[in-house]
């Protein structure tokens, strides 16, 4: 199967409408579709990609304020 027929096949599966989208429309399902693929595949390349994407790696003491004193 070439590239281009994946990607077709890739396409006219994902125009299919999920229930949020058929809610709302769709004038043209394979451009929306070929433009949420492209764009997941620009995410799948660079994870760091997706716009407002931050990563936190923090340990539990970073994240919790240390009591004054212990509990009783």
């Amino acid at each position: 199967m070439s590239s281009h027929q994946s990607d077709q096949d890739r396409i006219e599966s994902r125009a299919h409408l999920l229930p949020e989208e058929a809610a709302v429309g769709s004038e043209d399902p394979e451009a929306q579709a070929d433009a949420i693929l492209a764009e997941s595949d620009i995410r799948e390349e660079d994870r760091n990609a997706a716009p407002d994407t931050v990563l936190e790696h923090r340990t539990s003491d970073e994240t919790v304020t240390p009591a004054a004193e212990p509990p009783d």
